[in-house]
């Protein structure tokens, strides 16, 4: 179901447990080769499978494209909330919906900026319901829900996610070809060490001039269709696991 074509009284009488699923993404740089709107472009798909995968078993809202991305600030044409008005806007979209009755909700992330301050809010929502144990709160960014894309068959340079890299251009290649540049010519941009495992505060000129991170020259549509049925998995599992949660349990 997608709550923007739906009417307040059609939201009004479903079931308080049926899941409400937020997809929050960016308008940010990716590179020389890739456009801006890349990480809502994307998250747009995944969840656009799932809703359909689930049939009327799920609310989707619409995507909300700002996200923090402070530190691509330096790029032109990205635009960002900061780290505590994003927080602010998160913590809202918890709110409205448990105003409005609902008990399971899941924030499914697509882009690596909202990442910490989406486990902050799903964290501080809990604390403002302390009393609610009927509440099911949930923050995930759906390369990190378990699926390993690069073990599906298909040989890829890259083992992880990065920054308008293999995956995400083997990604638009698949959905939006037109909108990709030379790809092809891109040179490699690795991920480094920075003092890992500590967490070093960072800007993104501090790790890619381009903008890149990752080895985009290696991309292609059948890699990006694999990764999104694998993340589209992903994410439909987790929901069907929110959907036969009994309402009580730490374990789902």
């Amino acid at each position: 179901m997608k709550l923007a074509e739906l009417k307040w009284p059609d939201i009004a009488s479903l079931d308080k447990n049926t899941p409400v699923i937020f997809p929050v993404a960016a308008l940010e740089q990716h590179g020389h080769h890739m456009p801006l709107f890349t990480d809502s472009l994307l998250l747009g798909e995944v969840a656009r499978r799932a809703e359909e995968q689930l049939a009327g078993r799920a609310l989707f809202a619409p995507l909300q494209w700002l996200g923090n991305s402070d530190h691509h600030l330096e790029f032109a044409g990205t635009l960002s909330a900061s780290p505590r008005t994003y927080l602010d806007l998160l913590n809202g979209l918890y709110d409205n919906f448990i105003m409005h009755g609902f008990r399971r909700l899941i924030i499914i992330n697509g882009h690596g900026g909202n990442h910490v301050p989406g486990q902050q809010a799903v964290f501080e929502t809990r604390q403002r319901y302390r009393q609610r144990s009927d509440l099911l709160l949930l923050f995930g960014t759906y390369w990190l829900l378990g699926g390993k894309p690069d073990q599906q068959g298909t040989a890829m340079a890259q083992q992880q996610m990065g920054h308008a890299c293999e995956w995400e251009t083997s990604m638009m290649l698949a959905i939006r070809p037109e909108l990709v540049g030379d790809y092809r010519q891109v040179r490699e941009v690795p991920w480094g060490n920075p003092f890992l495992p500590a967490s070093r505060g960072w800007i993104t000129m501090d790790r890619t001039a381009p903008g890149h991170i990752g080895l985009p020259a290696h991309a292609s549509a059948e890699k990006g269709e694999l990764i999104f049925k694998t993340f589209t998995a992903d994410i439909t599992s987790l929901i069907e696991r929110v959907i036969n949660w009994n309402g009580q349990s730490w374990d789902g």
